[in-house]
């Protein structure tokens, strides 16, 4: 029926149009495989794949995705936020004329928080400029094919009619529920007019949000960074105890830039080419260092179940180490990214580690220091059926930013990047790229704080690499070494042989609840070409949902 009302209420601009047929813009337009999406949240996830279905590409799935995420996980994705996502396009040949409508191209987004100008002396909790808006506009703008307006209006609704919490939600809220509460405007919307903690499923509305949703609907980013919002907006932060300042608004861009890449494959003729964010994104050389140590030679693929763990922890302790003598304070490189992962680079970082003992962390030279790290963060991937995709991670520099919201706006406050560990040091979103047939192979993108990079190489090593399914190489125990202290943490279910093993070759050994959450699509026959080979998951760990057009039909 719903289809035939369509149908009907459209004659104007369709001249026939079957039960089974709905046009472009109308969920379901899309038959079969229409992509895949996975994130920490599941409504917003929800809210992507109806994107997706309606014929949008990735970059307009992603982009209604944050703005719902920025109504249902305001912990890690306000609007007050910042991230950064890696963005590939294949080739599109033009059927009729047999030559490309546009080309393969492949770039990293930066839309990180930037610290104020000025933090004034009435600052009680100083804060940060925004990125969130800027940088989702700026991938609209170049990928998308929706209206700006049809992709906001996503989160506003949700803002304005209320939703019910959910799980990741409120796993965020309940260790900082009582302080989050000593704010009046946070403790009206999580706590209610009677005074009660919000639960899992109960409805809560956000009107003030909604409202700011609807300005950015109709005149996008100019009022929010520019015009007399922008003045309000200065207004309310400052009065809430952040600094700001509307200079600070004025002065603020998103920058494409080129990703940090190194071939990696298996073989001499699977030669893909992997792609990080760079720094600042300090987890993406990270990672590549990490992938590049486990795929020189095949050694992880020789290595039996035990010794895969041992190879992990020494792989990721000799990464965040050479982290410590190439990241500068404000985390950029002291050299050219590149040779961090050269072919010779990677041979040196492969010759520091045996695959028969522990090299402790003292042994490097200079000794490397521990760097405490915020784990708040949220992630997503998501793919469409002409192959293009986007690998996304935001944060708020601590859990719900400031913890207060600007009164008027729903804006939850981010915290300034300034500090130990905060700031964009452990966002990595990657890719993975067939640079022969143009086609996407790989994305992935995690949270966690400095385990992060390791949760991403366990999962793309033991995939792509190992070839174990995508849904056993996420839900496999994880293990984590960052240098210092020297000690290699194990997740609880971690079988209680290897981690005898690992002591029998020297590791100091801890167990912690969690390492990492990663969100990962992976079509090992490529994209375009063979959705039947692509499978999209979420971690199990968090509390988030994950679409894929292939899973749901085998």
């Amino acid at each position: 029926m719903r289809r035939q009302l369509t149908c009907l209420l459209i004659p104007l601009f369709f001249s026939a149009c079957s039960e089974k047929d709905l046009p472009e813009g109308f969920e379901g337009h899309v038959k079969e495989f229409y992509g895949g999406v996975a994130g920490d949240e599941p409504r917003s996830v929800l809210e992507a794949r109806k994107i997706l279905s309606a014929g949008g590409s990735a970059a307009d799935a992603a982009t209604a995705l944050y703005f719902s995420l920025a109504v249902t996980l305001p912990s890690s994705a306000s609007l007050g936020g910042g991230g950064s996502c890696l963005v590939f396009r294949p080739k599109l040949q033009n059927p009729g004329w047999g030559k490309p409508i546009f080309t393969q191209k492949i770039e990293a987004l930066e839309f990180f928080t930037r610290s104020p100008g000025v933090i004034f002396s009435t600052t009680s909790r100083p804060s940060a400029v925004p990125g969130n808006i800027a940088g989702m506009f700026a991938l609209h703008a170049r990928y998308g094919r929706v209206s700006w307006s049809k992709l906001v209006v996503v989160g506003e609704k949700l803002a304005r009619f209320g939703i019910p919490a959910s799980r990741a939600l409120l796993s965020d809220l309940e260790p900082v529920e009582g302080a989050l509460n000593q704010d009046p405007v946070s403790n009206l919307i999580f706590r209610g007019p009677k005074g009660n903690s919000i639960k899992e499923g109960d409805y809560f509305r956000q009107i003030d949000l909604a409202n700011t949703l609807s300005k950015i609907r109709v005149n996008g980013p100019i009022d929010f960074y520019r015009g007399k919002f922008a003045e309000f907006f200065v207004d309310r932060v400052n009065a809430a105890g952040g600094a700001l300042s509307l200079e600070d608004l004025q002065n603020y861009r998103p920058r494409w830039v080129k990703p940090v890449s190194m071939e990696y494959g298996t073989s001499y003729f699977n030669k893909n080419k992997a792609y990080f964010v760079p720094p600042p994104a300090a987890a993406g050389i990270v990672e590549a260092q990490i992938l590049g140590i486990l795929g020189r030679e095949g050694s992880l693929n020789d290595a039996s179940s035990k010794a895969k763990y041992h190879l992990l922890a020494e792989a990721s302790l000799i990464a965040y180490v050479q982290r410590g003598r190439w990241m500068q304070e404000n985390l950029m490189s002291k050299f050219p990214e590149k040779d961090l992962v050269s072919k010779s680079a990677l041979d040196r970082l492969l010759g520091k580690f045996s695959d028969k003992q522990h090299r402790p962390s003292l042994s490097f030279k200079p000794n490397p220091s521990p760097t405490p790290e915020n784990t708040s963060a949220t992630s997503f991937v998501v793919i469409d059926n002409q192959g293009m995709a986007v690998s996304c991670a935001f944060t708020m520099n601590n859990l719900f930013g400031i913890g207060r919201i600007a009164r008027d706006t729903g804006i939850m406050i981010a915290a300034t990047p300034k500090g130990i560990g905060r700031g964009s040091i452990s966002l990595g979103p990657m890719m993975i790229i067939n640079p022969f047939n143009d086609q996407f192979v790989l994305a992935a993108s995690a949270s966690g704080g400095v385990t992060g990079a390791s949760a991403i190489s366990s999962v793309v090593a033991r995939s792509y690499l190992s070839k174990q399914s995508l849904k056993a190489a996420i839900a496999a125990p994880r293990v984590h070494h960052g240098g210092a202290p020297d000690v290699t943490y194990f997740e609880p279910n971690l079988d209680k042989d290897v981690v005898s093993y690992l002591v029998n070759l020297g590791h100091n050994v801890a167990a912690t609840p969690r390492i990492g959450l990663v969100n990962i699509a992976y079509c090992s026959g490529g994209l375009p070409g063979g959705p039947e080979t692509c499978s999209i998951r979420n971690d199990p760990r968090g509390h988030g949902l994950a679409l894929n057009a292939a899973d749901l039909a085998n």
